[in-house]
């Protein structure tokens, strides 16, 4: 072999190995927190008169305030993601590292809001990072997802947090105060004028 040859199969394993760790990463296992047709696996905290049930292979949320939360977890550092569809002047959230029985301060919220009269639009971490602009259009199916892990930059201990809209990534929020240390998932029915309806929602954890 010459030393051209080796060095361009050297060359070559070194790319296979860089690649195959990076599709390893990518392709690590999904998990399904919703089964499509029950509510197994969730809980609602809050008002009687709100209502959480499966319609279509989808969960739908209407009626007063509540919050419904998964019964697994605590979860930590992770890639979450969930399909979501919010009214004409609806208001939800999608919330994570929350408690076992949350309320709406409870926990990272990623604002769900198309054309609801809080001006806080979908894309937004409520009361950390916001967002006026509309990313989405009401009644519309949109892929959501956060990406939360604990890190360190320059020196300092904080969670990273990327939002992303239909693979479209927003930002990546950095909180220095590492606000929420882990926790449950949970979707929020904000109000009787506000219907949200979720499908295929999946984890990824990742490593701490």
């Amino acid at each position: 072999m010459s030393l051209f040859t080796m060095r361009v199969s050297v060359f070559a394993l070194l790319m296979f190995v860089a690649t195959g760790a990076s599709v390893s990463a990518e392709d690590a296992k999904w998990i399904s927190l919703f089964d499509g047709k029950t509510l197994e696996g969730w809980k609602k905290v809050g008002k009687e008169t709100s209502h959480w049930k499966v319609i279509d292979g989808a969960i739908s949320g209407s009626g007063d305030a509540s919050m419904l939360v998964t019964t697994t977890g605590p979860y930590k550092n992770f890639h979450y993601r969930a399909e979501v569809k919010i009214n004409d002047g609806g208001n939800s959230g999608m919330y994570f590292r929350t408690t076992a029985q949350p309320g709406f301060s409870n926990g990272y919220e990623a604002q769900i809001d198309s054309t609801h009269r809080d001006p806080i639009r979908t894309g937004s971490i409520y009361g950390m990072c916001h967002v006026y602009q509309q990313h989405v259009k009401p009644d519309t199916w949109f892929t959501y997802e956060v990406e939360v892990r604990d890190d360190v930059w320059r020196g300092r201990e904080m969670t990273r947090i990327k939002i992303t809209i239909d693979g479209n990534e927003l930002y990546e929020y950095l909180d220095f105060d590492k606000t929420f240390k882990e926790g449950h998932f949970a979707f929020q029915q904000h109000d009787p004028g506000s219907k949200v309806d979720i499908r295929k929602v999946e984890v990824q954890p990742l490593a701490d």
